[in-house]
């Protein structure tokens, strides 16, 4: 029954982030319980993770731009407490895309007409510091105005930690993984652990070579995902993981894609070794034995794609 349900709930996150990409004002979201106060919000681009009480909202990372009113909508169905806090996995814009609308109207859910927030406390927008230094670039010697949305509680060690709505939260930084800026949160009460796009059960994982990523990073980074998981009884449930794109996980589902991510780095690491150029490595197709599983029509990345992420990762051409 287990895998019934998961390739239904792949199979409907899947189109809504089609959709979401697709034909903003037409997409639907759909709002999933993961455990204890976490939910999973799915189709407004990257999932967001919503952890509620009665402090507040939580939210790990803001979706689309064009989705921020569906998701604020979505929220008030679950409850009517504000939001008090973002943190952003990562840089990419289906990820932070919604950070502007949700700073604009503050914690409160409200903006006076001349653009000010209103309301006792300010929204704070949490990532590690590279994901700020690649939101704001230079661009001369002239004042920029004021820019909404940026993370203003960044973070630059190891780790970070709060408590929220009686839960400790703890965001780990992954170092040249995904990005160079990649951030796990995990709930530590609830036991749940959120993963950005280190983590997409769908598809292989897109390695942004140019905003520091790289393939041992990735792997280190599903490593730890696994250092802080325990599952359940014979290795279902337990911890649960929610990805940066697909359904809802556990540890045996990160065991699975952290597997597949080694033996196609060490095919190709071999390839490399024997001397075979990026041409000969991606006509032996060492990701054959898994298209099927992870490269769809509208796969982000597809396996000559991911072959050549890792390929540069290892070679630095």
């Amino acid at each position: 029954m287990k895998t019934i349900f998961k390739f239904v709930l792949a199979v409907l996150v899947a189109t809504a982030f089609a959709a979401a990409q697709a034909n903003p004002d037409a997409a639907q979201l759909s709002m999933y319980p993961v455990q204890g106060n976490v939910y999973m919000l799915a189709g407004a681009g990257g999932n967001i993770t919503v952890q509620v009480g009665k402090e507040g909202v939580l939210l790990v990372d803001s979706g689309l731009a064009p989705m921020a009113a569906k998701v604020m909508a979505e929220l008030r169905k679950l409850t009517n407490a504000p939001v008090f806090y973002i943190i952003n996995t990562h840089v990419h814009p289906d990820h932070v895309g919604g950070n502007e609308a949700f700073a604009k109207s503050g914690a409160s859910g409200d903006v006076s007409s001349n653009g000010r927030v209103e309301g006792d406390q300010p929204l704070r927008i949490i990532a590690h510091e590279n994901v700020l230094n690649r939101m704001t670039k230079p661009t001369g010697k002239e004042t920029q105005p004021a820019q909404f949305g940026l993370p203003e509680d960044e973070y630059f060690t190891p780790f970070k930690d709060l408590r929220f709505n009686g839960e400790a939260i703890i965001l780990y930084h992954e170092p040249k993984a995904h990005t160079d800026g990649d951030t796990i949160v995990q709930f530590r009460g609830s036991d749940v652990v959120s993963t950005g796009d280190i983590f997409t059960p769908g598809g292989y994982p897109f390695i942004d070579l140019e905003r520091g990523g790289s393939i041992q990073g990735e792997i280190d980074a599903l490593d730890h995902i696994l250092d802080l998981t325990v599952p359940g009884h014979t290795q279902e449930g337990g911890t649960y993981v929610i990805p940066g794109h697909g359904r809802i996980c556990d540890e045996a589902d990160v065991v699975e894609y952290r597997d597949m991510v080694v033996i196609v780095r060490d095919r190709i690491q071999t390839m490399i070794k024997e001397g075979k150029t990026l041409d000969q490595i991606k006509a032996a197709k060492p990701t054959l034995d898994y298209d099927t599983e992870y490269v769809t029509p509208a796969s982000f990345v597809k396996s000559d794609q991911f072959i050549e992420s890792i390929y540069r990762s290892i070679t630095g051409k």
